[in-house]
């Protein structure tokens, strides 16, 4: 609670003046005239209250995180499964969230119920923290009175989303920490390590190979422009991330480029088709229409480029054409995932075709993930190999040459 100053005057006429904590001004007041303290004036500290509490928050504020909704919709399926109602369970879950911006979005969501809105249209008022995917399908549990089996379905589909995640961030770990190194490897090496052999070569005169005279330009190029190499790094770095969050191509040109760096862009791609595949079984299941699936699922894959596949899909069955014929000319699928679609289509069991082609690149995922440290290692090796064969050569064979004109 805040704390405010006062001045005032007690019942015998004296001069008071002190602070007092409250929940506001008026409570201040109240307080004060409830001990027989006339108060003449009330102050907010804010000097000593407003600017911790404040530092406090801003400290702690952060978007939330995977593992924040997958509680939130674990903890909102159980409550709602016990018949708690969904004004009251929200409340409860607002007090135990330890997130600071989820809490406060709970807080007027509630709002938004008190005031006659449905929850998905709650929801969809904050699409930072709540996706199309999760709207829609809080949506579709309202309109068939199913809201606790959608919320139970959201957590274990993100539950999922956060495991593909971490394995991917696992497999990438090693080759982030060796590439890493060499950079910073070979900084040290231009900055510090070939100056020094550069002054002896350059006293004794001697005929270097190329070799040599590649690593002593590099060694001065970073030596003397390295103000203009660290202003266009940094310039380079924020120019580009403002092209790729701000700009329609920016965000569609890197969503492609990722798909197409090699050996992880595989996995990558295989693992959007999983999450494609996941989230419009899931769409289908609960009775969303199918072109309204598509176009929520397009939102899901959280990439403009499949995103924008999806779209041309969703568009085709609009015209009229069936979902496997769209697959087919999204080129977005194996011949085997179209053939599944097809027997979904015959069979009227899309969602289940849809489930067995999201297992098969989940598995998928998972073996080329588990091989990804043996698949990059060798690329890795032959990198490092080629640096310090030139690093050697670029060295020694001046020192050699050097130790045959001194004997």
């Amino acid at each position: 609670m805040p704390f405010f100053t006062y001045t005032a005057r007690n019942a015998q006429g004296e001069a008071l003046s002190g602070r007092v904590e409250a929940m506001s001004m008026d409570a201040a007041a109240s307080q004060l005239l409830n001990s027989n303290i006339t108060p003449l004036q009330i102050l907010e500290d804010r000097a000593q209250t407003d600017v911790l509490k404040q530092a406090t928050e801003w400290l702690r504020r952060r978007q939330p995180k995977l593992d924040d909704l997958i509680f939130f919709s674990r903890q909102l399926y159980t409550l709602m499964k016990a018949g708690v109602p969904i004004i009251r369970a929200l409340n409860g879950l607002s007090e135990n969230i330890s997130n600071i911006v989820l809490k406060e979005t709970l807080k007027e969501v509630v709002t938004s119920l008190e005031s006659g809105r449905d929850l998905s249209g709650a929801f969809a008022k904050h699409p930072k923290i709540f996706s199309h995917l999760f709207v829609s399908m809080v949506q579709v549990g309202e309109s068939t009175g199913q809201l606790d089996l959608a919320m139970l379905k959201l957590s274990e589909y993100l539950e999922r989303e956060k495991d593909t995640i971490d394995r991917i961030k696992q497999a990438m770990r090693y080759p982030m920490i060796v590439v890493t190194a060499i950079v910073i490897a070979m900084v040290v090496i231009n900055i510090f390590v070939i100056p020094k052999f550069a002054g002896i070569f350059a006293r004794f005169g001697a005929d270097l190979p190329w070799q040599t005279k590649l690593l002593m330009t590099t060694s001065n190029f970073m030596l003397h422009y390295w103000p203009y190499l660290l202003v266009l790094s940094v310039g380079g770095f924020f120019g580009l991330r403002y092209y790729i969050r701000n700009t329609p191509s920016g965000h569609l040109n890197w969503d492609r480029f990722k798909l197409r760096v090699p050996i992880v862009g595989k996995i990558l791609y295989e693992a959007l088709l999983a999450r494609f595949a996941t989230a419009f079984a899931l769409t289908l299941r609960s009775g969303v229409p199918l072109i309204q699936g598509l176009h929520v699922t397009s939102h899901a894959v959280d990439n403009v480029y499949i995103s924008d596949k999806i779209q041309q899909m969703r568009n085709g069955v609009e015209r009229g054409d069936s979902l496997t014929r769209t697959a087919a000319s999204s080129k977005l699928f194996t011949p085997l995932t179209i053939q599944m679609m097809q027997v979904g289509e015959e069979t009227g069991a899309v969602d289940d075709m849809l489930d067995n082609v999201a297992h098969y690149y989940e598995r998928e995922v998972d073996y080329k993930l588990k091989n990804l440290s043996s698949a990059i290692e060798p690329v890795l090796i032959v990198i490092i190999g080629a640096m310090v064969f030139v690093l050697a050569l670029g060295v020694f064979l001046p020192l050699w040459n050097l130790s045959s004109v001194i004997h």
